[in-house]
């Protein structure tokens, strides 16, 4: 039986690589909690959480008040017994994103650290459904993007080999939404796949009448149109719409989920692997979905998210936004718009130890 012996924490701060806003923020930094722990047989794993500019030493110290000192000397195995000990020891502060960053950063190290003991690759450990997934760009439509500019990265998107680009939007006025969209449409072509994202920036009447605007552009989805705790709200859109409601990110529980997906208020779900607690929940939420017969396709976290959307049956898209580029000697493998999987045993990512020393803002070890 192997034993945690010895815990790692970092905390390091990674700038956007381009100007990133939305209907409501714009992202100012990645805080990105790095966690590695050490078992007594000399086998590590390592995992990570982020915010996107707030709230980074406050899982710092979650961590190291409270959850890391519960992990010495547990058998590292028992990664399901972990997660909800600590869960239900942090029940003051649950449902809510500071524990689940916290506790996911310690479940996917408990992962890697499995998968790598027993040289697995995590989309094979977790289900293996798919050896590649489809992959869609956010990284071409932020809301601060001029309609040149959006046009311009989208034909770029086609030339790299992606088939699918998302676009922010959430601009004053419905008028302006529309024309930015119709030229992207206009110039990709009907089968190009085009999804939008509001980032909970609108009320009920004008997600109603921006979705009524939005029906002759052939969307694949509109993302998180209404604040994430309205599963009423979101019902009421969906059943006055043609175009797909997804949700997700801002979702912390997988009794949150059940519950949009029990009202009919989503048809495809974006789970957050870091902002739900971890692979061990995530994979919940997945095989929930797929009882309702839901898509998967995650939000953000693209290096984590790939092996977890190919593990799953009802795994569809991968968002590329390229963010641990600055730490990471690995990188995600892209062929004709589908991501590949690692066949490296744990998941796959590959940490430049001395690049993450040049950011680090703080540093725990037990």
């Amino acid at each position: 039986m192997a034993k945690i012996s010895r815990i790692e924490a970092r905390l390091v701060t990674i700038p956007p690589l381009k100007t990133r806003s939305d209907a409501i923020q714009s992202f100012v930094a990645q805080e990105t909690p790095i966690l590695t722990i050490y078992d007594d047989e000399g086998v590590s794993g390592t995992g990570y959480s982020y915010t996107i500019g707030t709230g980074g030493s406050s899982v710092m110290a979650l961590l190291e008040d409270h959850l890391l000192p519960d992990l010495l000397g547990r058998d590292t195995r028992r990664v399901e017994q972990i997660w909800h000990d600590l869960y239900f020891g942090t029940h003051a502060t649950t449902v809510g994103p500071i524990t689940t960053l916290a506790l996911a950063a310690i479940d996917v190290a408990l992962w890697d650290l499995n998968c790598r003991r027993n040289g697995i690759p995590l989309h094979l450990a977790a289900g293996g459904a798919h050896g590649s997934i489809p992959v869609y760009s956010t990284e071409s439509g932020w809301l601060n993007m001029s309609e040149k500019e959006l046009v311009h990265e989208a034909k770029q998107d086609i030339k790299r080999g992606f088939t699918a680009t998302k676009i922010k939007v959430g601009k004053p006025s419905i008028y302006e939404d529309v024309c930015r969209l119709s030229a992207i449409r206009q110039a990709v072509g009907p089968d190009f796949q085009i999804m939008i994202d509001a980032n909970q920036g609108l009320t009920l009447p004008d997600a109603l009448r921006r979705a009524r605007a939005f029906e002759a552009l052939n969307l694949t989805w509109i993302e998180e149109p209404l604040p994430a705790d309205d599963v009423l709200q979101h019902k009421q859109l969906a059943a006055h719409t043609s175009t797909p409601i997804a949700i997700g990110e801002s979702l912390y529980s997988l009794s949150q989920f059940k519950d949009y997906l029990h009202s009919q208020a989503c048809s495809i779900v974006q789970v957050d692997v870091a902002r739900i607690g971890g692979i061990t929940p995530w994979l919940k939420v997945a095989h929930l979905a797929q009882a309702f017969n839901v898509p998967v396709s995650p939000h953000f976290l693209m290096e984590l998210h790939l092996p977890l959307v190919c593990a799953v049956p009802n795994g569809r898209w991968l968002e590329y936004i390229p963010q641990l580029t600055p730490i990471t000697k690995s990188s995600v493998s892209i062929k004709e718009g589908h991501a590949y999987p690692s066949a490296v045993a744990g998941h796959g990512i590959e940490w430049d130890w001395e690049a993450i020393e040049q950011v680090l803002t703080a540093k725990i070890e037990l």
